[in-house]
């Protein structure tokens, strides 16, 4: 394999993880430059079979979540394969897992036992609660980490309405966010004293870093904040606005902002208002505001009003749909849509890496891999002869395309 390019170039990576939180974790750092060896089960990752859609046979889902890795597959039920895994793990900076608390340990694969191999090891566990505490033998999901958080009481439409999650796996995502995070500090400090360690996060304390503000407004208060729409709970008008032809963001938070705003919709008398005139007040008004101001912008196109928000340097902006943001000029300019070339799905889009770097910039070069697509290439690179490689794929302790 020829080497990858990124600021985490010679890292190797182990993903021993399924779906999502884990494998963005791994997506992240694969990105970034590290060989991220994904270690898949007999029938695969269960987002192969999140389907529909497919393209040329492939989970969608799978694929979006997978690119830039290579893809191994064991029978971990068998002994031959777990030797298999404790090798590669002995020459890895980096492991990654998200399975139930306990797998690892029954594997004969825990923490204690592969740090003692191979001291460098950086071993991150992404699980639902976390692997201490009340909650750590519980399995986790995003809708159970939103709702536990505190997320889902504070998003919605109002007070009094349905609880309504956010619509995007936001705790799987950031946890795998985090753990990259995690893994990417520690491997810093290992790289200064020669020693690995634990990384430990999981999806309720991903979604709990999302409360800062509502959390911040409790902590001060004693009261609980309620869902706001599009609204936010600190600053006012800071929402979506319905125009002639659609909706609009309008982040006329601050004062110098909000009188830019009413210039722009010519309604200077508004600042003269006891009920608008400061920060403070308009978020107590908050209602009679989003009425007064929703009787403005409803009388042009969302087009027009942007032009002139524009103009102003007001910030506004679009409420897109999923086309339309994969069709922005700014996220095609920042790199966010990216093409690779899949083994039977030929050109597939994806989403680009959010970080960009002047020196070591990450790559997006390589779709998802097939199911054990790289299995004989990464046996081959731990020692395997040929004739051992077959052995393992004849008895169906390793899977390989």
């Amino acid at each position: 394999m020829s080497a990858k390019s990124g600021p985490l170039s010679g890292m190797r990576v182990i993903e021993l993880a399924h779906i999502m939180a884990g494998p963005v974790c791994g997506l992240m750092l694969a990105d970034m430059g590290a060989d991220v060896i994904k270690v898949e089960k007999p029938t695969g990752d269960d987002s192969r079979r999140f389907v529909p859609p497919e393209i040329g046979g492939e989970a969608a889902a799978y694929m979006m979540m997978n690119r830039n890795k290579r893809g191994i597959s064991l029978n971990l039920k068998d002994a031959r394969a777990v030797e298999v895994l404790r090798k590669l793990l002995a020459e890895a900076d980096v492991v990654i897992e998200n399975y139930r608390k306990g797998t690892m340990e029954r594997l004969g694969l825990s923490y204690a036992v592969l740090a003692e191999a191979n001291p460098r090891l950086i071993y991150c566990e992404i699980s639902g609660f976390g692997r201490t505490g009340p909650y750590a033998e519980r399995g986790g999901f995003d809708l159970i980490a939103q709702g536990m958080s505190g997320l889902m009481s504070i998003t919605g439409e109002g007070p009094g309405r349905a609880p309504v999650k956010v619509a995007a796996p936001i705790s799987d995502i950031n946890a795998g966010i985090l753990g990259a995070m995690g893994v990417s500090a520690a491997y810093a400090n290992m790289l200064q004293t020669g020693r690995g360690q634990k990384v430990d996060t999981s999806l309720f304390e991903a979604a709990i870093v999302q409360t800062y503000w509502q959390s911040a407004i409790a902590f001060a208060t004693g009261e609980k904040p309620e869902p706001l729409g599009s609204a936010h709970p600190l600053n006012a008008p800071y929402q979506a606005f319905q125009t002639s032809d659609g909706w609009i963001n309008v982040g006329a938070a601050n004062q110098s902002n909000w009188l830019r705003f009413l210039d722009v919709i010519s309604a200077p008398e508004l600042n003269r208002d006891p009920r608008f005139s400061s920060n403070a007040a308009r978020i107590r008004n908050l209602p009679a505001l989003i009425d007064i101001l929703n009787e403005y912008l409803v009388q042009d196109t969302t087009e027009n009003w942007l032009d002139r928000m524009d103009e102003a340097q007001l910030p506004a902006g679009p409420v897109n749909d999923i086309l339309q943001m994969h069709e922005d000029p700014q996220a095609n300019a920042r790199g966010m849509i990216a093409e690779v070339d899949h083994a039977t799905a030929h050109t597939v889009k994806t989403i680009g890496h959010p970080v960009k770097f002047s020196r070591t910039p990450a790559q997006v070069d390589q779709a998802a891999p097939l199911l054990g697509q790289h299995t004989r290439e990464v046996l081959a690179e731990i020692g395997y002869a040929p004739a051992e490689i077959a052995a393992l794929i004849q008895a169906k302790a390793a899977i390989a395309s």
